[in-house]
């Protein structure tokens, strides 16, 4: 049976085909690099990461790209306020994004490119689109001529008179109307600038994912998520630049992810419930706040409490405690057991694994079957004696559907000082770069594996809690 994908573009499950048998291009949206990452900022990553391992699982070879919007009005604003270059903005939250992401056991992406190392392919995409008459020039800003895209409105089920009543549209007399959007911006006084056919500007928010996508994967893709927030405008917009462009479908499957909620509540400044992904990190472990993204189908809500997240932890020290015991008992067993049926029904249970991931990705019902694995280990423990390829194969289990949805469920291995000293270098130099966030999430880190570190005249030393 074919891997189910509900696809946003067509309202419905279908069965996965890649337009290359076996192979599997992807692009992911990524964050815009003004800040540190939210909570909700890290559910796109830790999804997208466990779809690209589950397809990596049954067999696909897949080529996976995230993109970095580093220039931005935002990142623009943020550099002003902290008195430094945009750039260097960029690449110390870029650097948080890349510790953070990783804490959670998101793989690298294969290419992480960047808007200010694609503005040549930017200025040609948005050439072409101006040569096409889909686009147009209007005092050094070019924007894209919405209407004149028959198909605008298809991922977001929306017609054009219903985006036009129903959108925030920011009003310019420059445009020819109102719901075209804009691909260049013609640069501000003192503001990061590039040049252009139109003269000094830099690209729009939406033109940047068109131009990434067809650099790196080509015209058409197999999978194009992001956070459901994105799906309109920026997901719509992109359609309607590429496939103006290319007349050729942007992507065959469309993925969007759900909203988090923080306590009920929808996540916002303004109610003063806005959580970084860090802080989130040091409170309750990286391990157990991608355990607790997982126990959740992606595209539906996830709420995020303390309480909750503690609920996740007893569920994963469930079965770190299965494994545990499984390995204890592997190291004493003298393999007088009996094999029996115990095979047949981990088999079983491999096969259900599959089917619940195969159904959209539904890791929330693959880590149920881990809870029924564990079950099944802690039964099987109770015979008096037991078989060694019966042990193994629950171990392998465990490990293999363990490392398709990127949890850890083995118990810390304990620091070798070479370790340590090493971390602590790596402090020092984020120190001495005023990265500051990272030094103190290296210091927190090491103290919650019982290694305390004392700030001396002579240096950090080191003692184990």
């Amino acid at each position: 049976m074919a891997i189910q994908v509900y696809n946003s573009l067509t309202k419905q499950k279908e069965a996965f085909i890649p337009m290359e048998e076996g192979k599997v291009k992807m692009y992911v949206c990524g964050p815009t690099v003004y800040n540190y990452i939210h909570i909700g900022n890290a559910r796109p990553p830790i999804v997208y990461d466990m779809v690209r391992r589950y397809l990596e699982y049954r067999g696909y070879e897949v080529t996976y790209i995230s993109n970095f919007t580093d220039v931005d009005d935002k990142i623009i604003r943020a550099a002003n306020e902290l008195g430094e270059d945009v750039f260097a903005v960029a690449n110390k939250f870029i650097e948080a994004y890349h510790h953070d992401t990783c804490a959670l056991g998101v793989k690298e992406a294969d290419v992480h490119p960047r808007v200010t190392e694609t503005i040549p392919e930017i200025i040609a995409f948005i050439e072409a689109l101006v040569k096409k008459g889909y686009a147009y020039e209007s005092g050094g800003d070019v924007y894209f001529r919405t209407r004149k895209f028959e198909g605008y409105g298809k991922l977001s089920s929306q017609s054009i008179e219903d985006l036009r009543s129903g959108a925030r549209i920011e009003v310019d007399e420059r445009k020819e109307d109102a719901l075209d959007f804009v691909l260049w911006k013609a640069a501000k006084e003192g503001e990061i600038f590039w040049g252009s056919p139109w003269g000094k500007g830099r690209p729009g928010w939406h033109i940047e994912c068109s131009a990434m996508v067809k650099k790196y994967l080509g015209d058409t893709i197999d999978i194009h998520a992001g956070g459901q927030d994105l799906s309109f405008p920026h997901h719509e917009n992109e359609i309607a630049q590429s496939e103006a462009l290319t007349e050729k479908p942007m992507a065959n499957y469309w993925m969007h992810n759900g909203f988090i909620n923080i306590n009920n509540e929808k996540m916002s400044k303004s109610l003063g419930n806005f959580v970084l992904a860090n802080d989130i990190i040091r409170q309750h472990s990286a391990e157990v706040v991608r355990f607790f993204m997982l126990t959740g189908h992606y595209r539906s809500p996830i709420n995020f409490s303390d309480e909750l997240l503690e609920g996740a932890k007893n569920g994963l020290d469930r079965l770190k405690t299965a494994v545990s015991s499984l390995e204890h008992r592997l190291q004493e067993s003298a393999d007088f057991g009996e094999v029996g049926d115990w095979l047949e029904r981990i088999d079983a249970l491999k096969k259900r694994f599959i089917d619940e991931m195969d159904d959209d990705f539904n890791s929330a019902n693959g880590i149920a079957v881990m809870f029924d694995l564990a079950k099944e280990a802690n039964r099987y423990l109770r015979e008096e004696k037991t078989s060694k390829q019966v042990l193994q194969a629950f171990l392998a289990y465990f490990t293999e559907f363990a490392d398709v949805l990127g949890i850890v469920i083995t118990e810390n291995k304990e620091l070798l000082d070479e370790d340590i000293e090493e971390l602590i270098e790596n402090r020092n130099q984020a120190r001495k770069d005023r990265n500051f966030a990272l030094a103190d999430q290296i210091r927190d880190d090491l103290k919650e594996q019982g290694i305390i570190l004392e700030d001396t005249a002579q240096g950090v030393r080191w003692k184990r809690g």
